[in-house]
């Protein structure tokens, strides 16, 4: 979707106003250790795409308590936004966390992997 100010805007808005929501207002505790990542609003904010990241292990608990909790998040965003219609919320896990750890943990493998360099070849380096 094609990105302008008013919709990076409205997207921060809401992902503010759900990650709140969370933190201060649903008191599920396998939705205490999640983080709202970004939303997606359309254009006639009557979807919300919310995307979120979670202990790996327990994404199944925390789709069924974002199933369960949906109403009342939706109820609390449409209280605390201005907006005409409160948009309908699907919840999404963000899989670019776990990419960005699997990644991390290659290139640590391969740096372990890898000999260190010698003596002669450092300072040959620092002669150039």
């Amino acid at each position: 979707m094609k990105q302008n100010a008013s919709n990076r805007r409205v997207n921060e808005q809401a992902r503010q106003v759900i990650a709140e929501t969370l933190m201060f207002e649903i008191s599920d505790p396998r939705l205490s250790m999640v983080t709202v990542t970004g939303c997606e609003v359309s254009f006639d904010r009557s979807v919300c795409n919310v995307y979120y990241t979670a202990t790996p292990g327990t994404y199944d608990e925390t789709q069924e308590a974002f199933k369960k909790a949906g109403g009342r998040i939706r109820s609390l965003l449409a209280k605390k936004l201005s907006w005409r219609t409160s948009p309908e919320l699907r919840f999404f896990i963000d899989p670019s966390v776990d990419e960005a750890e699997r990644i991390a943990r290659a290139l640590d493998a391969e740096r372990k992997r890898m000999p260190e360099p010698e003596a002669d070849e450092a300072s040959d380096a620092e002669d150039l």
